[in-house]
């Protein structure tokens, strides 16, 4: 099976970047939306993921890597929710702020701009490969 790819977004006051760095690794749950929680499912182990902080940074920050596929959301307390697993990858040199986003014409079509309030979202290689790429990394 080829490798997906994702973008997830987060508060930085509910999880933040420097979270992800201390942890190394953490389970992506409390996704309350079902197009999201139907992405969750979608995801495979190995899938490449860009973490973009949400609110007040407003920038992709880094990758990394689904390690479990979905199971139950451990903080559910009620419905069909889903979580994965998802290991730290690498920090950007510099991030990619969503004003450089919608500057980029080869970005117009990317769910970050068309549902800016999904939080799982799938994204081409070749957007993902272009957002690495302005991040600073080969």
């Amino acid at each position: 099976m080829s490798t997906q790819y994702w973008m997830v977004k987060t508060e930085p006051e509910a999880y933040a970047w420097s979270d992800f760095e201390r942890d190394k690794k953490t389970v992506w749950d409390g996704v309350r939306n079902f197009q999201a929680r139907n992405h969750l499912r979608a995801m495979k182990r190995g899938d490449r993921v860009l973490f973009y902080a949400s609110v007040t940074t407003k920038a992709v920050l880094g990758t990394a890597t689904v390690t479990k596929e979905h199971f139950p959301d451990p903080k559910a307390e009620e419905g069909d929710w889903s979580a994965v697993e998802l290991t730290i990858g690498e920090a950007f040199a510099r991030p990619v702020e969503l004003a450089t986003i919608k500057a980029e014409p080869r970005l117009a079509e990317i769910p970050l701009l068309r549902q800016s309030r999904l939080s799982v979202m799938p994204l081409g290689k070749a957007h993902f490969d272009l957002l690495v790429k302005l991040g600073g990394k080969a």
